[in-house]
């Protein structure tokens, strides 16, 4: 068997398209929060990445995509990468041999952008020692079990759920987890008291920039060949971002102003929501998929400030609910003549009940465990800030920086 080289070409540069996607995130969230806690929150992502590369390697790659156990971890045949070389290894579901450690690398990305995610749960009130152990403990008990339930050989895979690049297993799980951290942890001093801004509009627009431009890694990359399934991927993942982006303007606009803030998280919750469904929709169900996703997400984030949640950076309702609606929607748009299955409006019932189970069964997952995780380590080591750290932003009591 010989190693495909378009293919292992396009996934070399899909990577790395992804791994943007992880600093993205940071300066994206960054924008978003007071002065004092930017440098903050772009260090969160830089160490998310290097933490979970490490974890990877010598556990995580092993419990997602090793041999599978009972339909619910991967064995630890492969931990430290034993057994997975240079060496041609043909990926379930393609037929297009790239090299075993691409593979590897691929999906760690993924993984380091999941946890970047979650941080959003954590903004300006985390101890950067609870971080690290949050980070590890949820990505190996959270994250690691997900992918395996869907990609590696698991119950979810098996039964015949369609999470094409992972609106389940990184969108639905990071969304839930920020929410259900930001809970644990409690709200930021003098949230609900007076105004608190984002302190860097510019810097939170070149983040979105940033994950729009990762986005064609991240889904059209996922197809794992350079062929018609990841030209697809790569028109539809615009095509969602774009409506997204509209829809959430339009509906902003009718209520207010339509704030540049909004216009590109818009962008972002149409490019979460057709992220299940990148190889298996066509364009036109791509701008339903990404306009619902649209509309849907600012109508959570509307209801997350009416409730008073802490999750103000609105991971939950972009990239938890939006990743809902993404899974559910790819067992209703899913066409066979693009990829994959036929969904609910080409008669499919059963897909469209298998998705609905996938999405949930994450849902409940994702925020239980987390729950318990956050809980543990915040009765620990502690996972919030002082009051007086917090005060004078962690920028400073964490790092010794400021901007």
């Amino acid at each position: 068997m010989m190693i495909d080289t378009g293919a292992t070409a396009w996934v070399l540069a899909a990577t790395a398209l992804v791994m943007i996607m992880t600093p993205g995130v940071g300066f994206f969230y960054g924008g978003l929060v007071r002065k004092k806690n930017v440098i903050n929150m772009i260090a969160l992502a830089f160490l998310a990445f290097a933490l979970i590369s490490i974890q990877w390697i010598l556990l995580g790659y092993s419990l997602a995509f090793g041999p599978d156990v009972g339909g619910i971890i991967g064995s630890l045949s492969n931990i430290g990468l034993s057994g997975i070389g240079v060496n041609p290894a043909v990926i379930a579901g393609t037929e297009y041999p790239i090299p075993g450690l691409l593979y590897v690398m691929f999906q760690l990305v993924f993984a380091t952008v999941t946890i970047a995610i979650v941080t959003s749960g954590l903004a300006e009130r985390v101890k950067l020692s609870g971080f690290i152990i949050l980070a590890l403990l949820w990505t190996t008990i959270v994250y690691d079990p997900l992918a395996h339930w869907f990609w590696g050989g698991g119950w979810l895979g098996t039964l015949g759920c369609l999470d094409f690049a992972g609106g389940a297993v990184i969108h639905i799980s990071s969304g839930f987890a920020a929410l259900a951290i930001a809970i644990v942890i409690g709200k930021r001093s003098g949230f609900g008291e007076y105004s608190i801004e984002p302190g860097n509009i510019p810097m939170a627009l070149l983040g979105a920039a940033l994950l729009w431009f990762g986005y064609f890694g991240f889904n059209a990359g996922s197809a794992l060949a350079a062929n018609g399934v990841a030209a697809n991927a790569l028109l539809v993942t615009n095509t969602a971002g774009a409506t997204g982006a509209i829809v959430w303007m339009i509906v902003s606009w009718i209520n207010g102003k339509p704030a540049s803030l909004g216009i590109v998280s818009g962008a972002i919750a149409g490019l979460v929501a057709v992220t299940p469904a990148a190889g298996y929709v066509t364009p036109l169900s791509a701008m339903v998929i990404g306009g619902v996703g649209g509309g849907l997400c600012y109508m959570m984030m509307m209801f997350r400030i009416k409730k008073g949640f802490d999750e103000s950076l609105d991971a939950w309702a972009i990239h938890g609910m939006g990743g809902l609606w993404g899974v559910i929607a790819t067992g209703i748009f899913a066409s066979a003549a693009v990829g994959g299955k036929n969904g609910l409006i080409y008669g499919n019932v059963q897909q469209f009940i298998v998705n609905c189970t996938g999405a949930f069964a994450t849902v409940i997952y994702a925020f239980v465990i987390t729950l318990v995780i956050a809980f543990i380590v915040q009765k620990t080591i502690g996972l919030r800030a002082s009051e007086n750290e917090e005060y004078i932003g962690l920028d400073l009591s964490q790092h010794g920086e400021r901007v």
